[in-house]
């Protein structure tokens, strides 16, 4: 077919080769028809022909050849057509996906290459059915035909019907649950509205611009591509190529009134590739932001702050936001453009950065957005381009915010201002005035927002980044960084003392104090303020608290000021850790170091026994944290603390109460906040578990949510279970039938011995069967533990009813209760090899026999727990479960059924080929001998010391097979914990 419709494009094109000529000769005279073949007619004249008939007889030549290519037109169009409707119409509905796809892609080649034939109603239509194929790939190959088709502005015209009909199919595919086929369809809505501007509704773009914030960045290019094209493209509404200000507003006002997303960073890197140019437009952006005349709405200010901030971080980070994937490979061009534009950022933003932070002094977000975009700037140009006109305006500025900002905070009203230049050294008078203002900004927003804004963090980041010692500059830093301390230490020590005295708390007091602390518990973070010493106030504030166990009397301390101060103290003895040597530090500080941190272990133990739960989150975080610092990991020995078995309980109890909240009972279950800081205290507490600080037991807790809570920690309880297996493959396997074990106890307790038709005995067998996958087949290693596992759950299955207890109806006399248990422990049978299944099915006969029940053991299966009834199944369940033969090793080919059957006699004179298994066996294949039983201990010791021996044997053989390959089973676990880093700021 497809070479059919090359020869019919040929005749296409001859015969408007040949229209074209017979239109040129029939507009020429009859006297100048043909005359440039004289010779021809003379000799035509000379055999009598008329004169008058000369020219004409091109004329008629032109006229047969063209009838004679519309027929051979004709006839291949006929053709073309009885192999379409007798082949293609069967075909594109072919059961082989690959057919189907081969179809689709033929017919947008047929259409673009002879849209005489092909582009019609009657063709397009089995493109527009087959969009709805259930294959990926069937539907990819049809939109990047339609995509082909789209793409020619000439058939446009002819598309408008099939446009109509199929519209929404294609606006619907834009959100494929194929990432290429989602991202083929976008590219043809952007070629479709290109070619037909009105083809497409609003309802219909509204319906496709959520895509921009899509995880996929290839995606969401190609839906920032498509936005750009139909909402903020400056040429198509006639606002001229060069000018940003329209397109910057535009852009503010869809992500303000969009209400897709709350950051701006993925609006802007989907945008990056095709308006970059126009994002990195700063004189633009920040002339529209700083203009007196005709003014943007607040909002729109705000949302284009962050879209500026935004811009500046995806330029000097050169990465795509958290999400989107991995950070493109830079050529040394690129990094040199990155670099120089950077430069140009740097010299555009710092002058007006003053004046950005002085106008949105009093928006947490947009000042957080320009304080983390400092962070990222070329700071040296605060000495380079002696910015030294601005400094007098710049500290006028500065006086009137602190002036306007001194009321609800009296003692932050005395914040010193910046000195002047003629108070500073003429070195340093010609290069700092920005440097000042920016560092005046600093010390407003850390007067001004006393709630965990993220204007606090970013603030307390940029001073961080303006006092590091590679700064020419860091020393005016420095001096900040000391006053605002001296600031808020002081008022810090007043308002502790203050409450500790008084007898009843005034609220004012109270607030300032909390708004006090969470500034310090902030900068706290970044800096270390450990010579004001505030170590000793609060930790006697919260022994007041905990001593009076009252929050709510008298004198009682709130949670509001308790939850900051805690942040002090953990980061007061952080920095303090963090400036012992690892060797020659005296023993006096060691052990006054040791003296906070049981202090304040203390503090936080006594804190999760208090009704707030914000309070017992914090405590448990910063327990957390100061268990793994003070881990086996720290080098001083005197310093290291092992948590007791009360405090172990108590954590694990208030990790659960925190962490494995049920959705029912969760406040806000879709807070995504939430789940990061329940995340965050789940994965410190693995890291504790991985480390050694709390011994593997611990984890029991964790395991039995493994299931339930898979969606939302799966990824952590995962790689806590592969590590730990890694470690200690015996008390592992323990820990995880312990879990089993205490749901299974849990549930008997609760139901009773009919248990095993309910949902939640159901949940326990899915744990089981999920716990099971991680014993390997192919390793040994596993084979021990799983063997322990197995032993240990038999032993508990059949303990004998407690001494005492009376006749429980429908359960035969002197049953365990524990035997359900057995079906549990049949989900990890598949990874047992044939001879601990013979072992299991001993020992299981053994216990049983040693209980005085029967039946007899060498009954047929079929008859075997006829009489136990349904009590008796578990036990049925669990011996078939080890009379089953395991899957084929790895490598080998399971034998066909009628390779295990013997074969029929054959007439050949040749003797028989003999049976080959691991080794020939002559003479036919023989009766398989069956598995040994071992119930004698010496049989049980031979045995284990064979197991061993094989152990070693796969052991060499992978090393033999893998010689460079090292080891890693005590290797340290990745970094799947350390992303779930805690941040103390959030709280």
């Amino acid at each position: 077919m497809s070479a059919l419709v090359e020869v019919a494009l040929g005749v296409g094109q001859q015969q408007e080769l040949c229209q074209r000529q017979l239109q040129a000769e029939e507009a020429k005279e009859p006297g100048r028809r043909g005359t440039e073949r004289l010779e021809a007619l003379q000799e035509r004249h000379r055999e009598g022909k008329e004169p008058g008939r000369r020219g004409t007889e091109r004329l008629e030549a032109l006229q047969e050849r063209h009838r004679e290519l519309q027929e051979q037109q004709e006839e291949l169009e006929l053709l073309m057509n009885g192999i379409f409707k007798g082949v293609f119409v069967h075909r594109y509905r072919d059961v082989v996906p690959e057919i189907r796809g081969i179809c689709m892609e033929e017919l947008g080649l047929w259409v673009r290459k002879f849209p005489g034939s092909f582009l019609t109603d009657s063709h397009l239509k089995y493109l527009g059915w087959t969009l709805h194929d259930k294959h990926g790939e069937v539907r990819l190959r049809c939109v990047r035909a339609l995509r082909g088709i789209y793409g020619i502005p000439e058939m446009a015209p002819n598309l408008e019907l099939f446009t109509e009909r199929f519209k929404p199919r294609l606006v619907a595919m834009a959100q494929d649950k194929e990432p290429e086929v989602a991202l083929e369809a976008l590219k043809l809505l952007t070629e479709l509205d290109r070619s037909m501007e009105e083809a497409l509704s609003p309802e219909d773009c509204r319906s496709v611009f959520p895509v921009v914030f899509v995880s996929s960045r290839a995606l969401a290019s190609a839906a920032g591509t498509f936005l750009f094209q139909r909402l903020l493209d400056p040429g198509r509404f006639g606002d001229g190529a060069g000018d940003n200000r329209n397109f910057l507003r535009r852009l503010a006002g869809f992500f303000l009134h969009s209400r897709l997303h709350e950051h701006a960073a993925y609006l802007v890197d989907s945008l990056w590739d095709c308006a970059g140019s126009r994002l990195r437009d700063w004189e633009a952006t920040t002339a529209l932001l700083l203009q007196t005349g005709t003014t943007l709405p607040f909002q729109e200010e705000q949302a284009l702050v962050q879209i500026l901030s935004s811009s500046a971080l995806r330029l000097c980070q050169g990465q795509p936001p958290v999400g989107r994937g991995p950070a493109p490979k830079v050529s040394a061009r690129e990094r040199r453009e990155q670099r120089e534009e950077r430069a140009r950022l740097s010299r555009s933003l710092i002058p007006l950065l003053p004046q950005l932070l002085e106008k949105f002094s009093a928006e947490p977000e947009a000042v957080a957005a320009l304080l983390e975009l400092l962070e990222h700037l070329e700071l040296g140009m605060f000495r380079t381009e002696r910015l030294d006109k601005c400094l007098e305006a710049v500290l006028g500025r500065i006086q009137e915010v602190f002036g306007k900002h001194s009321r609800p905070f009296p003692a932050l009203s005395v914040l010193p201002v910046p000195p002047s230049p003629s108070q500073l050294p003429q070195s340093h008078s010609q290069f700092i005035p920005c440097l000042e203002a920016v560092l005046g900004r600093i010390q407003e927003v850390f007067g001004k927002h006393s709630r965990p804004f993220p204007a606090l963090s970013a603030a307390s980041r940029a001073l961080r980044a303006l006092c590091h010692p590679r700064l020419s500059l860091h020393g005016l830093g420095d001096i900040a960084r000391s006053r605002l301390g001296d600031t808020l230490g002081d008022r810090c020590h007043l308002l502790v003392t203050h409450l500790i005295q008084a007898v009843s708390p005034d609220e004012d007091d109270i607030w300032g104090l909390a708004a006090t602390l969470t500034r310090l518990s902030v900068l706290f973070s970044d800096h270390d303020l450990t010579p004001w010493g505030l170590f000793g106030p609060l930790s006697e504030l919260l022994r007041r608290r905990l001593g009076n166990g009252n929050g709510d009397g008298d004198n009682g301390v709130p949670a509001q000021v308790m939850i900051p101060a805690i942040s002090c103290l953990f980061f007061h003895f952080f920095w303090e850790l963090s400036r012992v040597p690892d060797s020659g530090a005296s023993p006096e500080d060691l052990q006054d170091l040791r003296s906070r941190a049981l202090l304040l272990l203390s503090l936080c133990q006594s804190c999760l026994s208090e009704p707030e739960p914000e309070l017992r989150e914090k405590a448990l975080q910063v327990l957390l944290e100061l268990l793994l610092l003070l881990g086996p990991g720290l080098p001083h020995t005197r310093l290291r603390l092992r948590a007791e078995a009360a405090l172990e309980a108590q954590v694990g109890l208030a990790l659960l109460d925190t962490v494995f909240v049920p959705r029912e009972d969760n406040e806000n279950p879709a807070s995504p906040e939430s789940l990061q800081r329940r995340r965050a205290l789940l994965a410190a507490f693995c890291r504790l578990l991985l480390r050694g600080a709390l011994p593997l037991r611990a984890a029991t807790d964790l395991f039995k949510h493994y299931a339930k809570f898979s969606g939302d920690f799966g990824d952590i309880l995962r790689e806590t279970l592969r590590e730990t297996r890694q470690r200690d493959g015996a008390e592992w396997a323990r820990t995880l039938l312990l879990s089993l074990q205490q749901l299974f106890t849990e549930l008997l307790l609760q139901e009773g011995p009919a248990l095993r038709r309910l949902p939640e005995f159901q949940e326990i067998r899915d744990l089981g069967r999920r716990l099971s996958l991680f014993f390997s087949l192919r390793h040994l290693r596993h084979r021990r533990p799983l063997l322990q596992l197995h032993s240990e759950g038999i032993a508990f299955s059949l303990l004998p009813p407690p001494r005492g207890l009376g006749a429980v109806p429908g359960i035969p006399a002197g049953f365990p209760l524990n035997l359900p248990f057995l079906e549990v422990l049949s989900e990890f049978s598949a990874r047992l090899q044939r001879p601990d299944r013979a072992h299991l099915l001993s020992l299981l006969e053994r216990r049983w026999r040693e209980l005085g029940l029967g039946p007899d053991f060498g009954a047929d299966l079929g008859d075997f727990g006829a009489d136990l009834g349904d009590f008796g199944a578990p036990l049925l369940c669990y011996r078939r479960s080890l009379s089953a033969a395991p899957g084929p090793a790895r490598g080998r080919r399971a034998p066909r059924s009628s390779e295990r059957q013997q074969r029929a006699p054959s007439s050949s004179p040749w003797p028989p080929t003999p049976t080959l298994t691991s080794t020939a066996l002559r003479g036919g294949p023989q009766k398989r001998r069956p598995s040994p039983t071992l119930p004698s201990s010496e049989s049980k010791r031979s045995w284990e010391s064979r197991l061993s021996l094989m152990e070693e044997e796969e052991e060499e053989e992978e090393e033999e097979q893998s010689p460079n390959t090292p080891r890693t089973p005590l290797e340290p676990p990745r970094d799947l914990f350390g992303s779930s880093s805690l941040e103390f700021q959030t709280f």
